[in-house]
Formats: structure tokens, C-alpha cells, sequence
């Protein structure tokens, strides 16, 4: 029996949001993500949606002992991260917890919830600041939680460099502080004792789906700590990663939706399946004797987009770079399938998945009065534009006639067909589109197609 490598374990030590967007539904959603086992200390009960935190059910300090110490005494727990430490009693059992068992805490110092509700009773500021600071291996607060830490007013970066300077001075061996509700380019900057402060620059994602960005970024950090990276190159990583869960939230509730922490590992899933179903049709399309009968002149692509939610363009479509040729009577790909092969067929994939989003795949062939009546033949559904009525601002624009024809041939058939054509214009060839929701059922029914049209015209022999 192979024995199997050690998984890190992480435990966090934070509140529940029954809304699943924060705390440690967030955190243990990260560490997932991540590769680590995630464990968990609940703090705190909250009532909490989209919108706002309607209860708060504090859980007694011995019971948050008692949860961290029994984690703690049958696994082996390096790294931890805290979130929710509402009450002194909480604060004191975590930090005395923390030096006990040797554990390298990743303090987020969570004050107030996203919505405004106050997390953090105002009597337990001080408990925070003498207690839970001096145990962090790294602080992670936000601006205003770093001004209310130092008590004094932050609105430049000189204002956070003297900050992250008090808050070493507390004990602390790394600071954080989060710049993002500064004005200008959003900066975090790491503090750490006789090295230059190290900056991490990003843009501003204009998203409603940012609850358990927090979280999210201190979970990451411990979990790329736990991983082994040195805090430096932790803190990069986890801050690519809450941009991407950002950019990928989810768009649930009436208020601020949640950040969507497993949309790394979904879209690498993703991506694999894909190119499994374009490679597994390609297969398809070799083996076929008569898919090569719809092989036009500019030659064929079969692109698979991924889900709508990851689909930003052209690039999340896998197609086949130097697309399929007719080679010796058989279809043979120029290359393997790769996201960004394909630009025009990849451009009438993303139209259609706006108008049904689990059409995800599509395939040129060539366009022949012959395969309509196949079409109707197989009771295929198609519809059709006209590109000498494209009108001039779109042919001037750059990968704008696909997207243009394939919306007109939607909104006329009122929903998207099997098959979307065009006659072809000055200089353009004639083309049809075949549409399906991966690239396996688009190969299939490109096979159906060519088949019955061997049968029809007589240059092949039907096949059972």
C-alpha cells in the first residue's frame, strides 16, 4: 500500500454566517481551495444574510477551548486564523489557547460586518490590542481597523506606514494593513521588524459580491503558510486569490452577495472537462468517413466554452488552433485543443450562451441548400441572417459580424437552434453553425448531418 503524503491542517477559530459568506463557512471554503484541511473553532452563532446580521449568539469561552483543544491534541495544527472575537472572555481563552499550543495565528481583527453590524463589543478593543495582537504571526486589518487599533486618523499612505509601525510595536510579527477604502489605487502594504515595508498593488473590481473578502484573505494566507511560503510570497498569493474570488461572486440575496473562494479549483475542473469533451469529439469526427463532407473551405473549428460564469472571452473557449482539415478524406486537427484556438466560431459560442447558457459548444461546416433539407430531414431547428444587411459599423468593428448574425438569427428563431447560417457576402463563404451544449453532442450531431447527407446524394454508403 502506497502511504499517502501529509495534507496541512488549518484550523479556524471565528464565527458562523448562516448566509454561508463569511466566517468560517468562508475560511473552510478556503482552505478546500487550497489544498489544506480546514477545522474549525466556532465562536459565535450569527443570524446573517446578504443584507445584514439580525442575532448573535456568543459561544461560551470554555466551549471555544475546548473545541481548539481537542483539534489541536489529535492533529497537527501549525497555523490558525482568527476571525470573530467578539467578547474579552473569547479574546483571552484564543490568546492563551494560541501560546499554549504553539500555534502561528493569522489574526483578522474583525470589528464591524460588511453590512455595518458591530462584531466586536467596544469593551474588547482592549483585549484585542493586549492580548490577541502580541500572539498574531500576522495582523491582517483593514484600514479602519487598523485606525481604530492606533487611534489615530488614516486617510494616506504615509498615515499607513506610521500605523503598520505602531501595530509592530503592539507585538505583532507581521502586519497587513488591507488599503482598499483608501481613495486611488488600492495598495496592501506587509510590515515586518528590520525589513522595508513591501507593497502589493491591485486594481478596483467594480463587484456587489465582495462578503468574506476578509476572511477570505487571512484563510488564504494561513492556508499558503501551512503550504510552506514564506509570509512575503503568502501574502501575493492570497491576495490573487480574493481577486479572483471576487471577480467570480456570487450573485445571491437581495444585498451584498458573497465572494466565491472555490472559483479557482471550479474553473481548473472546468477547463479540464472541456478539453476532454473537445478532445473526445475530436476523436469522433476522425473516425467518422463522413464528417470530411462538411469540411468548407476555410476549414472547420469545434470550440466549448466554459460555464457563463468564467466565460470573459474569447480565451475561455477552447477550440482547435489551426482549426480541422479534410486530410486524405478523413477530418484530421491541425493541433490539440487549447483555450483561445479558435476567435470566430469562439465569438457565436459566447453570443448564444447570453440567450442559453448551457449552449455551450458549436462547429462550422459548410453551408449547402442539401443540408437544409437534411436538416429538416432530422428535425434539426435552424434559423438564418443575412450578411449583406450587416450594417456598416459592425463590418468596420473588429470580431463583430459573428456576434451581430448570431443575435439576429436568435431573436428571429426566439431561442437558440440547433443550426444558425448565412449565404455567405462579398467575399465571404457561405456558413453554418451547429450548436449544442458540449462539444460531444455538437460532433454527434455533425455526424447525424453528414451521414444523411451521404445517404441523400450518393456519394457514400449509409451506415447503421
Amino acid at each position: 500500500m502506497t502511504k499517502r503524503s501529509k495534507i496541512p491542517v488549518v484550523l479556524t477559530i471565528a464565527g458562523s454566517d448562516s448566509g454561508g459568506g463569511a466566517g468560517i463557512q468562508a475560511d473552510l471554503k478556503t482552505f478546500a481551495a487550497l489544498g489544506v484541511h480546514g477545522t474549525s473553532a466556532i465562536t459565535a452563532v450569527t443570524a446573517q444574510d446578504t443584507t445584514g446580521v439580525s442575532g448573535i449568539h456568543e459561544i461560551p469561552p470554555a466551549m471555544v477551548r475546548a473545541q481548539i483543544e481537542t483539534v489541536v491534541k489529535d492533529m497537527e495544527v501549525k497555523f490558525a486564523k482568527t476571525g470573530m472575537l467578539s467578547s474579552s472572555p473569547i479574546i483571552s481563552e484564543v490568546s492563551r489557547a494560541i501560546t499554549e499550543f504553539g500555534l502561528n495565528a493569522v489574526v483578522d481583527p474583525v470589528m464591524v460586518a460588511k453590512s455595518g453590524a458591530h462584531l466586536l463589543r467596544q469593551e474588547a478593543l482592549f483585549s484585542l490590542k493586549e492580548a490577541l495582537i502580541p500572539v498574531a504571526h500576522v495582523l491582517t486589518p483593514n484600514v479602519e481597523e487598523a485606525s481604530a487599533l492606533t487611534k489615530m486618523g488614516i486617510s494616506s499612505m504615509d498615515d499607513v506606514l506610521r500605523a503598520g509601525g505602531m501595530l509592530l510595536d503592539m507585538g505583532a510579527r507581521y502586519v497587513v494593513i488591507k488599503g482598499g477604502h483608501l481613495p486611488g489605487e488600492p495598495v496592501d502594504t506587509l510590515f515586518s521588524r528590520g525589513r522595508p515595508p513591501v507593497f502589493y498593488r491591485g486594481e478596483r473590481i467594480p463587484s456587489k459580491t465582495t462578503h468574506g473578502t476578509g476572511c477570505t484573505f487571512s484563510a488564504a494566507i494561513a492556508s499558503c503558510l501551512a503550504l510552506g511560503y514564506p509570509v512575503e510570497e503568502a501574502v501575493g498569493m492570497a491576495k490573487q486569490f480574493v481577486r479572483n474570488a471576487i471577480l467570480h461572486g456570487l450573485e445571491v440575496g437581495r444585498g451584498v452577495g458573497p465572494v466565491n473562494p472555490i472559483s479557482d479549483l471550479e474553473m481548473d475542473a472546468e477547463k479540464f472537462r472541456v478539453i476532454l469533451s473537445v478532445s473526445d469529439a475530436l476523436c469522433l469526427l476522425e473516425s467518422s468517413e463522413f464528417a470530411p463532407l462538411l469540411s468548407p473551405e476555410c476549414q472547420i473549428n469545434l470550440v466549448m466554452s466554459l460555464p457563463l460564469r468564467y466565460a470573459s472571452g474569447v480565451e475561455s473557449v477552447c477550440g482547435v488552433p489551426g482549426r480541422i482539415a479534410n486530410a486524405g478524406g478523413r477530418l484530421k486537427p491541425a493541433s490539440c485543443p487549447a483555450f483561445g484556438g479558435s476567435r470566430h466560431v469562439a465569438r457565436a459560442v459566447l453570443s448564444a450562451m447570453r440567450h442559453d447558457p448551457y449552449v455551450r459548444s458549436a462547429m462550422n461546416i459548410r453551408y449547402s441548400a442539401e443540408i437544409l433539407r437534411v436538416l429538416n430531414d432530422l428535425g434539426y431547428s435552424y434559423s438564418s441572417y443575412d450578411r449583406t444587411k450587416e450594417p456598416e459599423d459592425v463590418k468596420a468593428a473588429e470580431g463583430a459580424s459573428i456576434p451581430w448574425g448570431t443575435e439576429e438569427a436568435i431573436k428571429a428563431h426566439g431561442r437558440v437552434p440547433d443550426v444558425i447560417y448565412h449565404t455567405g457576402d462579398w467575399g465571404k463563404e457561405p456558413m453554418m453553425l451547429v450548436f449544442g451544449r458540449d462539444a460531444v453532442e455538437v460532433a454527434m450531431k455533425a455526424i447525424r448531418i453528414a451521414r444523411r447527407l451521404a445517404e441523400v446524394t450518393s456519394t457514400g454508403t449509409p451506415s447503421g
